[in-house]
């Protein structure tokens, strides 16, 4: 497996953008006022927010990676980059 598809290929678009940046916002938001009181909570909910909000600017997670799963449209090319690539 290449490590730059791996890591690198935007593979998050759609509803699946949409609900990973939903659940990072409002994991962030319960942390900010309170609203998870316990100590482990806490950490889970960081992590929540953490990953939701990540994997939503880099349109990119690992596991569906892995798995070979994309929920992102794939890019038309244009004519100069193919163009300009091969020389």
């Amino acid at each position: 497996m290449n490590l730059k598809k791996l890591l690198l290929e935007e593979n998050v678009g759609g509803f699946d953008l949409l609900c990973r940046t939903m659940y990072g916002v409002l994991a962030t938001i319960a942390l900010a006022t309170g609203l998870v009181k316990r100590f482990p909570l806490k950490w889970i909910f960081a992590f929540i927010a953490f990953k939701g909000l990540v994997s939503a600017i880099l349109r990119h997670c690992t596991l569906y990676s892995i798995i070979g799963i994309s929920t992102a449209k794939k890019k038309k090319v244009s004519v100069q980059k193919v163009y300009f690539s091969e020389q």
